[in-house]
């Protein structure tokens, strides 16, 4: 390396910079976008391998923004700084999305409960059930994750559900959950579980708005496929 050189690297970097700042992000590749991330975390090397090598391994931005912290240590070159980092990123779009749908009319604007839903929990290895409590303007009032982990003794969901909404004086409800799997095609439980919430609801005149199933490959609404 002669006097005055760098790595190869460090003008990449910077071609990167110049090209984001131009273009913006459309003008970068999925991976170059990871890897002017990456810089920021890892300033002494080259990484473009690694956000290729990320994005294999997780499948898409999102995989990586949002795998688990042990996952991502688990990748050769992610120490807990650069982890750190890349969930943070993941906790800071979930709040974007969810800023999307408070203090707006949710029926009228099921996309932005679709975009929060699919954003915030498709790309979760665990399986999420959540629950949004709605005013008699559709508003949000509170969001409950109800619980994390395979979906068990999904009867006591229509009783906790009920005193949620009581409790809240919330008119409305809709459902979330995730299928890890990848398929948002719902289970014979998933269906069980809707039956049994709506009816747990309907004495007390909360509406059962919606139950959305989330995943990599898609979402399921109940609602709009007529079945509440």
């Amino acid at each position: 390396m002669g006097r005055g050189e760098g790595p190869h690297w460090l003008g990449h970097r910077q071609r990167l910079r110049e090209r984001f700042r131009r273009l913006g992000p459309e003008g970068l590749a999925d991976y170059e976008l990871l890897e002017l991330l990456l810089t920021y975390a890892i300033p002494r090397r080259d990484v473009k391998p690694l956000a290729k090598t990320l994005i294999e391994r997780f499948g898409s931005l999102g995989g990586v923004f949002f795998a688990p912290f042990e996952e991502l240590q688990g990748v050769r070159g992610v120490g807990p700084r650069t982890a750190l980092l890349l969930r943070l990123v993941g906790a800071l779009w979930a709040a974007v999305e969810a800023e999307g749908i408070r203090g707006r009319d949710l029926l009228s604007s099921p996309e932005r409960v679709v975009s929060f839903a699919k954003a915030r929990f498709s790309k979760e290895r665990d399986e999420h059930f959540v629950v949004l409590y709605l005013n008699s303007k559709n508003e949000l009032l509170d969001l409950e994750v109800l619980s994390k982990g395979t979906v068990q003794r999904a009867a006591v969901y229509p009783r906790r559900i009920a005193e949620g909404a009581l409790r809240r004086a919330a008119t409305g409800v809709i459902l979330i959950h995730n299928h890890p799997s990848g398929h948002p095609e719902p289970s014979s439980e998933d269906r069980a579980v809707t039956a049994q919430v709506a009816a747990a609801l309907r004495p007390l005149e909360v509406r059962l708005i919606d139950h959305l199933v989330v995943a990599e490959r898609g979402y399921f609404s109940f609602r709009e496929r007529g079945l509440l």
